[in-house]
């Protein structure tokens, strides 16, 4: 060994030992140009890499935040309240910060509707309906309401088609336009044609 040349061995840098060295044959030409680069600049230089390379990710776009950078959420559009918002770590903390209350996570169900009233307490509570009273207003529109409440086809008749208790107690009693005129049925009064 003290007649061979120290390049046939490994150095301190290659290894501790010659069968820990890389074999220069294990090396890609590309490898080569990339190994013999004096410093990180060079190897960036030789890999092709530009300055976005030793830029902190924290400068660039995330998945969350698009796709690419173009797709990202400029922070000058953020106003503070927005930021005091997005940074939230959680749902809860959204609502807070929105200043809701626990209705905001309540079912819909469980509040009265703009039909039942403005406000909860101004709903009628489902204790204050009858059973009868269910049958009638959950009726799907106003014929089938005549029939719950047993009504006939005089509830839609117009009231000028009866007689008035002015003209008999029961229409039965009234002065029918058919009917012949006696002393029974005519009490002082004109009519057309003469006074009787």
């Amino acid at each position: 060994m003290a007649t061979t040349a120290a390049s046939a061995y490994a150095t301190a840098a290659q290894g501790s030992t010659a069968d820990a060295a890389l074999a220069a044959s294990a090396v890609s030409t590309f490898g080569g140009t990339l190994v013999d680069d004096a410093d990180a600049a060079a190897a960036r230089t030789t890999l092709g890499l530009g300055t976005a390379a030793t830029t902190a990710a924290s400068a660039y776009a995330t998945a969350a935040q698009g796709s690419t950078a173009d797709a990202a959420l400029v922070a000058s559009t953020v106003s503070t309240y927005g930021a005091s918002l997005i940074d939230d770590a959680d749902a809860a903390a959204a609502r807070t910060t929105l200043g809701l209350g626990s209705a905001a996570t309540t079912a819909s169900s469980a509040y009265a509707t703009a039909a039942q009233g403005d406000t909860a307490d101004a709903a009628l509570a489902a204790s204050a309906v009858s059973t009868f009273g269910g049958t009638l207003i959950d009726d799907a529109n106003a014929g089938a309401a005549r029939t719950t409440l047993g009504l006939g086809t005089v509830a839609t008749t117009a009231a000028s088609a009866y007689a008035t208790a002015a003209q008999g107690t029961l229409a039965a009693s009234a002065l029918q336009s058919t009917s012949t005129l006696n002393a029974d049925k005519m009490t002082t009064g004109t009519l057309s044609g003469g006074t009787y």
